[in-house]
């Protein structure tokens, strides 16, 4: 039912200065893989084989990753480092990749609005990528599209984050219909501190119904001077349903220090050293040292 992805990749990434002034943050690895690979994958897994992708100035690194690189491939052929590609080739194989540029930096919602021409006049996913989600079961973006298949409505994943940090995110309010579903009666956009309407923030995690796009054109700029997303799904929600969902799994706010350093210890303890192939030539590099 949902075959796009759309990925908003045009942010300057800031907090990481210097490393993203020649390096697009969503191209920083966690352990072996960029960040956007993650979610790329992440979308695979929910059935998806359209990649949006909304690119800026200095993001050819991210076309390059999701294309062929006949040199490198010619270089390790036959060896045992060509195993090391083989997840990258498999998610070149398993999806389409188009990109559009976004000139000018006017918020989420203006790069969601920047992407209509790839996603079309249809139901589509938004993953922005510095919000690193890992799951031991379903996928968060394969959660929420079993639920669409349900509601088929917009829906938006959230988290309980502590009080003190509502103001970082956008936030929703509204009455539980399901466990952890919840239908939005009220949604405001990094609130100030002391008057979040509840500690229940949006992560980077959409589905949205193409009507976003009509109203995204009539939403003014708001908190920062940028037209805000979340200005868009309130108005959808008081004119039809947007649901929120409280995911099940691990969640690292990437577009931190911290939180980029939280994952990639998670994900080198968890993921990375239970990898069979780099397990191998983890092995065999520790016995050439050895002897």
């Amino acid at each position: 039912m949902i075959k796009k992805c759309l990925f908003p990749a045009a942010g300057y990434g800031t907090r990481f200065l210097p490393a993203t002034k020649s390096m697009p943050k969503e191209m920083m690895p966690v352990v072996n893989k960029p960040l956007i690979e993650y979610g790329v994958e992440e979308a695979i897994d929910a059935g998806m084989d359209g990649m949006c992708i909304v690119t800026g100035r200095g993001k050819h690194s991210i076309m390059d990753h999701f294309d062929k690189n006949y040199e490198l491939e010619h270089q390790i052929s036959g060896t045992n480092k060509e195993e090391l590609l083989v997840d990258i080739r498999e998610v070149i194989d398993s999806a389409n990749f188009t990109y559009i540029r976004q000139r000018e930096m006017k918020g989420l919602g203006h790069a969601i609005l920047t992407g209509r021409e790839l996603v079309g006049d249809e139901p589509f996913a938004v993953v922005l990528a510095d919000d690193l989600c890992v799951n031991e079961g379903d996928g968060v973006l394969a959660q929420m599209v079993s639920l669409f298949k349900q509601f088929r409505c917009s829906i938006v994943a959230v988290q309980e984050v502590p009080e003190d940090e509502t103001h970082k995110y956008g936030v929703i309010s509204g009455e539980m219909i399901k466990d952890n579903i919840f239908r939005v009666e009220d949604m405001v956009e990094k609130p100030e501190k002391g008057k979040a309407p509840s500690n229940l923030a949006i992560i980077g995690r959409y589905i949205l119904t193409p009507d976003i796009f009509e109203l995204i054109e009539g939403t003014e700029p708001g908190k920062g001077g940028e037209i805000q997303i979340t200005d868009a799904l309130l108005k959808q929600a008081k004119s039809g349903c947007v649901l929120a969902y409280k995911f099940k799994g691990h969640r690292f706010d990437c577009g931190s220090v911290e939180g980029y350093i939280e994952a990639t210890n998670y994900c080198y303890e968890n993921l990375y050293l239970k990898d069979d192939k780099v397990s191998t030539l983890g092995k065999q590099a520790t016995q050439k040292s050895q002897k």
